[in-house]
């Protein structure tokens, strides 16, 4: 298939990032973390001294992404992931993500990029605002205590330790943060397949994942 588009959704924590990395890589597909893009956009409409209640509509019309064998590049430039993964990056991402015209920027380059190849895509609103086309749907979740966890390993393993409740607070906000927000909230699609990871490995689900995609490839196959 040419154009077979896999989207992965679901709260932090919830380990939709190290499902979709892992995934593109069982299936030779490409792997875009929409997250990365609004970290690098925040990042950059930052640098340029904008902020989310003052971003001009030519300064967003000027804004370019590009996915080249594997890597992002915000107007040529590619975008360093020592840079979007700090702690300011994902403040300014949350922050910018809110802005209706930032979010439609940030759809419309998530669509191109995706027109016309396999990806696993991964985020927050893809099965249900990016890309309401996508072959398979998988919204994954998890207990919230088990999410803190996951993140506080996740911040140890870049040398960031946080007492749990820290990190259970940031997650509680960002939680309230995503599904409150009037455009596109976080939830399952209706017809996206929601599987609780709070009790299973990474290779329990990888396998379960798998499996959903190979029924789809073959239902398809059978219809033409």
């Amino acid at each position: 298939m040419s154009n077979f588009l896999v989207a992965i959704d679901g709260p932090a924590g919830s380990g939709k990032s190290t499902i979709a990395k892992l995934l593109s890589e069982r299936l030779g597909f490409n792997h875009l973390d929409t997250g990365a893009m609004y970290r690098a956009i925040g990042v950059y409409l930052d640098s340029k001294g904008f902020t989310p209640d003052n971003v001009p509509d030519e300064e967003l019309e000027k804004i370019d992404m590009q996915y080249v064998n594997g890597e992002l590049y915000l107007n040529g430039e590619k975008v360093r992931e020592e840079v979007i993964r700090s702690a300011k990056a994902g403040q300014l991402a949350s922050s910018f993500a809110v802005v209706p015209k930032v979010r439609e920027k940030l759809t419309q380059l998530q669509r191109r990029i995706c027109e016309g190849g396999n990806f696993v895509v991964e985020g927050r609103d893809i099965g249900t605002v990016v890309l309401p086309h996508a072959q398979v749907k998988i919204f994954l979740t998890a207990s919230f205590d088990e999410r803190v966890k996951r993140r506080a390993e996740e911040l140890k393993s870049k040398g960031i330790e946080l007492p749990l409740e820290e990190v259970a607070r940031q997650i509680e906000e960002r939680d309230k943060r995503d599904s409150s927000r009037d455009l596109a909230p976080l939830k399952p699609a209706q017809d996206a397949i929601v599987i609780d990871t709070t009790a299973k490995s990474v290779e329990q689900v990888l396998e379960e994942v798998i499996e959903i995609i190979n029924r789809r490839k073959t239902d398809e196959a059978v219809r033409c």
